[in-house]
Order: C-alpha cells, then structure tokens, then sequence
C-alpha cells in the first residue's frame, strides 16, 4: 500500500492541556541525529532481493533434482516390465 502523507492534515487538533517542556530534554532532543535514510532502506532492499534470488535459485535446483529422480524411477520401472 502507498504511504499516506496526508495524515498531519486530517489529524484534530490536540486540545490537551499539558505543561511546558523542560529545557533540558528539548537540549538533548537536538543533540540526536538521525543518519541518511534513503541509504539503509536501499541497502536492505539490496540484501533482500539477493536472498530472494539465492532462495529462488535453490528452489529450482530442488525443482530439477526431484523432476530428474523422478525420470530415472520411471524409466527403471518401465525396464522391469519390458
């Protein structure tokens, strides 16, 4: 699903009656930063398609292991029978 940016604007206003911030936690709020997003979020989406095609991968190889046995028994059993 598509992100909603319009949520700040349906949001009611808060009516809450609430005591000023001290200045020392607004101090330490600004001290905090926040490193470059885009990077992380492209770099995880990185890591998850190449495990996606490793999984994919391996999930043919099963596919043509099995379909080979799979050949293999029944020309075995047709040669018991001719």
């Amino acid at each position: 699903m598509a992100k909603n940016r319009n949520k700040k604007k349906r949001d009611a206003m808060d009516t809450s009656e609430s005591a000023a911030p001290k200045q020392a936690l607004s101090a330490l709020n600004r001290k905090v930063k926040k490193g470059v997003q885009m990077k992380r979020t492209k770099n995880v989406r990185k890591m998850k398609a190449i495990a996606k095609a490793i999984s994919q991968n391996e999930k043919s190889v099963v596919k043509v292991s099995k379909n080979e046995s799979k050949t293999l028994r029944t020309q075995s059993a047709k040669k018991l029978y001719d």
